[in-house]
C-alpha cells in the first residue's frame, strides 16, 4: 500500500499534537469523581450552634408531617405525575396508603401511584437519615454588617461549635463558611473572619478540618480576589500546621462582570485558574445577579431568562473542569403566617395554602435547575428541605426504568463492538447514563439494591468511569 508520509514526519507531527492534546486534557480533566451534594443550606453565623444541623432535620420532619401528612397531599401540592388520579377524600387516601404499604416493591411499581408514594417515602427517610447534605455558616448576607468585636466573637464561637459537632458527629457530610467579599470596602473584615475561624477551629481540633470543608468567596469580580484568598490559605496552612492544600474554596457568580469583563471576555476560566487547583465549586447568586441586571424585585426569580443565560455561560466556561456548579435559592419561604396552637380552621387553611404555594414554587425552580444540568442549589429554611428532596427524587425516578434498560442495552452494544474489534465512539452517551445513576445513588433517589436492572455492579457504578468499566470487562 502506497504512503507518502514518512515515519519520521509522522512521528514529529503526532509528537507535537500530543503536547497540545495533553495540555487540553490537563485543563479539562472531566467531571469530578467526588460526591456532589444536592444542596447547600445557608444559615446566619450568629445562629449556628453544635446542634444546628441536627435541629434543622427535626424541623424539616415536623414540616412534612404538618403540611403533607401523606403522599397524596404532597403529590397534589407539588403536581407530581399522576397526582390528578389520586383520591380527594381522607378516607380514600388512608385506604390507598394502607394498600400500597402492604404491597411488595415490584407490585407497587405496577400501580399508578408508585412514583408519588415512593418519592414521599424516600423523602421521609432522607429527612431522618441525612436531612442536610451541605451547610454554610454565613458571615455575609445572613450575618450582615455588625461591629468588628461582634463578628470576631462570632467567628471564634462558631469555630468552637464546629469543633464540638465534629467530635459528636453532628455535622453534615459537607460544611463550610461564607466570608464577606474581597471588595475594597470589606476585604480586611473578610480575611480577619477567615483567620479567626480557621485558627480557632484548628487549635480546638488538634490540627483537623471537617471532612469536605470549604470557604465560599462571594461576589467575585476579578481573579485577583481569588488570588488573595489563596495567598491567605497558604499563610494559614503554614502558620497553623495544616497540610499544604488542605483549605479549599468555591466562588460565587453574582454580578454581570463575572460573566463578561471589561475586555468583553468571560473571566470565569481566569478566576478558576487563580485558585491554583483549590476550587471545588462555583455557585450562582440569583438575587444579586438579577439585581445587577436591573431586574425589579418582583421578577428576581431563579428561572428568569437572564439567569438561564448566566447558567449556560458558567456551564460553557467551566464544564469538564472538575468543579461543581450550583444554582441559587427560592427566596419565598414555606412558612405560614399564623403561629400558635389555637388556630382557627381558616387560619390553618391559610397556613397550608401559603406553605403549599411556596413548596410548588420551590419545586418548579429546582426542576428547572435540574433540567438545565444544575444538580445542586441553595436552601434557606428547613421547611424547604422536603421539597428539595421531592424534586430531586422525582426527577431521577420518573425515568428510572427506562434509563436502567437503556444503560443495560448500551453496555451490551459497547461490549459487542469492542469484542468484534469495532470502534465504539459513543462513550459520552454511556458516561451520561452512568452519571445519572451515580447522582441518583448519591442523593438517595435509589439504593444499592436498585441498580441491578442496569446490568452493572455497585463497584462498577462507583468506579464512575464508563471507559474503565468497558476496559475491565474486556480484560
Amino acid at each position: 500500500m502506497k504512503t507518502s508520509i514518512s515515519q519520521n514526519d509522522k512521528a514529529q507531527i503526532l509528537d507535537e499534537l500530543k503536547v497540545a492534546n495533553l495540555a487540553f486534557m490537563h485543563l479539562y480533566p472531566g467531571d469530578s469523581a467526588n460526591r456532589q451534594p444536592v444542596h447547600t443550606v445557608y444559615g446566619g453565623a450568629q445562629l449556628f450552634k453544635e446542634t444546628t444541623i441536627t435541629n434543622l432535620g427535626k424541623v424539616a420532619q415536623r414540616t412534612l408531617e404538618t403540611y403533607a401528612p401523606n403522599f397524596v397531599v404532597l403529590a397534589k401540592a407539588l403536581g407530581l405525575p399522576k397526582h390528578d388520579q389520586l383520591p380527594d377524600s381522607e378516607d380514600d387516601t388512608q385506604n390507598l396508603v394502607q394498600r400500597l404499604a402492604a404491597l411488595s416493591e415490584e407490585e407497587r411499581k405496577q400501580h399508578e401511584a408508585w412514583l408519588p408514594y415512593t418519592v414521599y417515602e424516600k423523602v421521609k427517610a432522607k429527612l431522618v437519615n441525612e436531612a442536610v447534605e451541605d451547610f454554610r455558616i454565613d458571615f455575609e448576607d445572613g450575618f450582615g454588617n455588625r461591629p468588628d468585636d461582634e463578628e470576631d466573637a462570632t467567628a471564634a464561637f462558631t469555630a468552637l461549635e464546629v469543633a464540638k459537632a465534629m467530635k459528636n458527629n453532628n455535622l453534615s457530610p459537607f460544611i463550610g463558611i461564607r466570608i464577606k467579599p474581597f471588595t475594597e470596602e470589606l476585604k480586611e473584615r473578610s480575611i480577619r473572619t477567615l483567620d479567626i475561624f480557621v485558627s480557632t477551629l484548628v487549635d480546638a481540633t488538634g490540627g483537623k478540618l471537617p471532612q469536605n470543608f470549604v470557604i465560599t468567596l462571594p461576589k467575585v469580580s476579578i481573579p485577583e480576589q481569588v488570588t488573595a484568598l489563596i495567598q491567605a490559605f497558604e499563610v494559614l496552612e503554614k502558620n497553623t500546621g495544616l497540610n499544604e492544600g488542605g483549605l479549599k474554596m468555591e466562588f460565587m457568580v453574582e454580578i454581570t462582570q463575572s460573566i463578561m469583563n471589561s475586555d468583553g471576555a468571560n473571566p470565569l476560566r481566569a478566576i478558576l485558574h487563580a485558585a491554583k487547583g483549590r476550587c471545588v465549586g462555583a455557585h450562582f447568586g440569583t438575587y444579586d445577579y438579577t439585581a445587577s441586571c436591573n431586574i425589579t424585585a418582583n421578577y428576581q426569580v431563579m428561572d428568569h431568562p437572564v439567569c438561564d443565560f448566566a447558567h449556560h455561560m458558567m456551564r460553557v466556561a467551566l464544564g469538564q473542569t472538575g468543579i461543581f456548579l450550583s444554582d441559587g435559592a427560592t427566596n419565598v419561604m414555606p412558612v405560614g403566617p399564623h403561629r400558635g396552637n389555637d388556630l382557627t380552621e381558616e387560619q390553618m387553611q391559610e397556613n397550608i395554602d401559603v406553605v403549599h404555594g411556596a413548596w410548588k414554587m420551590g419545586y418548579d425552580h429546582i426542576r428547572h435547575s435540574l433540567w438545565h444540568g444544575y444538580y445542586q442549589g441553595w436552601d434557606l429554611n428547613p421547611a424547604q428541605l422536603p421539597v428539595r428532596y421531592a424534586a430531586v427524587f422525582s426527577f431521577f425516578l420518573e425515568n428510572y426504568d427506562a434509563a436502567a434498560q437503556r444503560l443495560h442495552n448500551f453496555m451490551e452494544k459497547a461490549g459487542q463492538a469492542t469484542l468484534s474489534g469495532d470502534v465504539f465512539d459513543d462513550a459520552a452517551t454511556g458516561q451520561g447514563l452512568l452519571n445519572y445513576f451515580l447522582k441518583a445513588l448519591n442523593c438517595g433517589a435509589i439504593n444499592e439494591g436498585e441498580i441491578a436492572p442496569t446490568g452493572l455492579t455497585l463497584e462498577e457504578i462507583q468506579s464512575r468511569s464508563f471507559a474503565k468499566i468497558l476496559k475491565d470487562r474486556m480484560g
